[in-house]
């Protein structure tokens, strides 16, 4: 049966909810540590904290368009929604049942146990009271809501407040949870029996009659208000864009209500007289547990004695090509210098921009910057190369979402201190990873290029698996330096024929490497395409990944996200294999490569096959014309390839079911195996 247009393609919203579901498969894994578990309920939490913000205040804008217009869209935004919704009461359960079937016991085996108020023995009751009444009474701001009044108290985004329900009908109480300076949980100071935790949630749910005298309190709930986050910002400007948007970052604060997330037990009638008060739809309610922002379980308190229930942290590598190395110009220019991270240390990166600053031969250092870092070696070093007199170029993504404020404070430091600093345009990004390091040998200029897909952020690098490449290659590094001269407003157009340089030439170039495995397929040659990305969305992509597969060609992708494909159909898809990896680390790196009939083309950097990323993102990606770094990587990709402990399957079937280990093969968890690699490729 030939299928329809929507048919052929996943919604990236609901997809996006399958790529949760694999972070909650991580907290229900019992081979990963105690603490890995409570780590990943935290990431989920996180996530769908982010996902309501952004996506479905997205799709609940729609419903402002003209309904002539939305007549045009393939999908109905109310349905999804509800399709959303639905999925997301499914997820909560398993979350809740995750937590308390599972975690909760496995803390107590281990003499951790997280009590509530009801717990208290006389003496934590006493401890507790204490910390009420010495540091979260002063905090709390109380307030009592009248049904009665048409204008509705403001709940800020993402605060919990405990909503109180009074005997009768007319009112209710509102406070808000505070974060003291030790953050979420307190941990009692008798631990001769064992390790005594609680949230200071439950501290307060101990002294509420304290808060609201006089009142007779029926029930306690959590409450939670998710807003939308999207900045909406005219696209012509009077002033500079940064401006604009750091002058409308309260919207985010202010912004529409997206979820109003509530214990389940509340009873009806007040659930019921607490949305009409708020003005929200039943569509805007969402039933959660006791408590609410399980991201604070980043931070949730180990005994020193148990710290076998985290994961071993993995000793990051340094490179050998940069072992007892002094002049890292001098090892890049002899051969491009390929890096991983988190496996290898970040501080290659540090380090090399450290040297620039300091060497007199450099004249100028041009850098993107889409997500910066607080405080750290890499600002340090570019403020020292403005003190030593070096042009400094900085360009600041102003929309690189929740780091716009601090994206554009360090803008404003850098060009304090004399740097050039762009800011982003209002229709696109820059998304790039990438420097140029200008610099005078013999009387003659050197260019020294990194092109990288991870952010230039020491922290995120800790996390995020992503590849980098240091070059002084003349044609990527002359081409590098013709987008910077676009960035800076001096020429249009990059004119790039190495680099793939969106949004100039990098779906073009796909497009015929694409088209190319078609035809060697249909000539009877044999055609592969192979590629690890994060997200997969573009149609016009996948629209070619199917007539690829339907000519023969083998496509196996590599995709950590959401994918838009439907792997696997007869008559579409059959030859199209996906899995996803999650594991300790986030899959972050992209890499492409087609057969090309015998002699394959790859290529790594910043793209993933969205839309956006091919053409509204300024996005670098590099070939790999180096044969010991397109080994390096190729063996990276397989060993991600035969993943059969961490590896789910992508397809039309959408149930992240595990890659399953075949009889007599090797067990093979692809995170660990490449860090054996590297570490055995890298050792002294």
């Amino acid at each position: 049966m030939k299928q329809s247009h929507d048919e052929n393609y996943k919604h990236r919203d609901l997809d996006w909810l399958n790529f949760n579901k694999r972070v909650l498969q991580e907290a229900q894994d019992r081979v990963n540590p105690l603490y890995e578990r409570i780590k990943f309920l935290a990431i989920f939490s996180s996530n769908l904290d982010e996902y309501f913000r952004v996506r479905v205040s997205q799709l609940r804008q729609i419903k402002k368009v003209e309904k002539s217009l939305r007549k045009k869209l393939v999908f109905k935004p109310n349905k999804k929604v509800k399709q959303i919704l639905t999925e997301v009461k499914a997820m909560q359960a398993d979350f809740g049942k995750v937590f308390h079937d599972e975690i909760i016991p496995d803390l107590a085996q281990n003499g951790i146990f997280l009590l509530n108020e009801k717990d208290y023995n006389p003496k934590q009751t006493n401890e507790a009271k204490l910390l009420f009444q010495n540091v979260l009474k002063p905090k709390l701001v109380a307030q009592i809501i009248s049904f009665n009044e048409e204008k509705p108290v403001f709940l800020e985004n993402d605060t919990i407040y405990f909503f109180v329900n009074f005997k009768g009908d007319n009112n209710a109480g509102l406070v808000n949870i505070p974060f003291p300076d030790f953050g979420r949980f307190y941990v009692f100071n008798d631990k001769s029996k064992g390790y005594y935790i609680t949230f200071i949630d439950d501290i307060i749910r101990l002294k509420m009659n304290e808060v609201f005298p006089g009142e007779q309190i029926e029930g306690i709930y959590e409450i939670k208000m998710s807003r939308d986050a999207e900045l909406y910002i005219e696209d012509k400007y009077d002033g500079e864009l940064a401006e604009k948007i750091y002058d409308s970052l309260a919207q985010r604060t202010n912004g529409q209500p997206t979820r109003l997330l509530y214990d389940a037990t509340i009873p009806q009638k007040p659930l019921k007289a607490l949305r009409k008060h708020l003005q929200l739809g039943k569509v805007d309610l969402m039933p959660g547990g006791r408590y609410h922002n399980f991201s604070d379980f980043f931070d949730f308190p180990i005994p020193e004695n148990k710290l076998n229930l985290k994961k071993e942290k993995l000793k990051p590598l340094k490179h050998k090509a940069f072992l007892n190395q002094e002049d890292y110009f001098k090892v890049v220019q002899n051969k491009d210098v390929l890096v991983h991270f988190p496996y290898m240390d970040f501080t290659v990166v540090e380090e090399f921009l450290e040297q620039a600053a300091q060497d007199q031969s450099v004249t100028d250092i041009k850098i993107s910057l889409y997500r910066v870092a607080d405080e750290s070696k890499l600002t340090s070093s570019l403020i020292k190369a403005i003190k030593n007199g070096i042009t400094v170029t900085v360009f600041i993504e102003a929309k690189a979402r929740f780091d716009e404020e601090n994206n554009i404070i360090w803008g404003r430091k850098f060009e304090k201190l004399g740097a050039k600093v762009i800011y982003s345009y209002p229709k696109i990004k820059v998304h790039s990873k990438v420097f140029l390091i200008n610099r005078i040998e013999n009387g003659e200029k050197c260019r020294y290029a990194y092109i990288g897909t991870g952010n230039f952020n020491s922290e995120t690098s800790k996390i995020y698996c992503d590849h980098g490449i240091f070059t002084a290659h003349e044609k990527a590094t002359k081409e590098l330096d013709r987008l910077f001269k676009v960035l800076e407003g001096e020429l249009i157009i990059p004119r790039a024929n190495h680099l793939l340089i969106s949004p100039f030439n990098t779906r073009r170039t796909f497009t015929q490497l694409i088209l190319q495995e078609i035809d060697n397929a249909r000539a009877g040659n044999e055609a592969k395409i192979e590629a690890k990305l994060n997200s997969l969305e573009d149609q016009e992509i996948i629209n070619l990944l199917y007539r690829a597969s339907q000519s023969g060609v083998k496509v196996r992708l590599l995709v950590r996200g959401f994918t838009c494909l439907r792997a696997g159909v007869k008559g579409l898809s059959e030859n199209i294999y996906i899995t996803s990896i999650l594991d300790n680390y986030l899959e972050h790196g992209r890499i492409y490569v087609f057969h090309n009939n015998g002699n394959p083309k790859m290529y790594m950097g910043s793209a993933d096959w969205m839309e956006r990323n091919l053409d509204r993102r300024i996005e670098v990606l590099l070939p790999i014309i180096d044969d010991s770094i397109f080994k390096e990587l190729r063996e990276i990709l397989n060993l991600q390839f035969q993943d059969n402990q961490k590896a789910r399957i992508q397809d039309y079937l959408e149930d992240n079911r595990y890659v399953t280990q075949a009889q007599g093969e090797k067990p093979i968890r692809s995170q660990v195996k490449i860090y054996s690699y590297l570490k055995e490729k890298h050792k002294a």
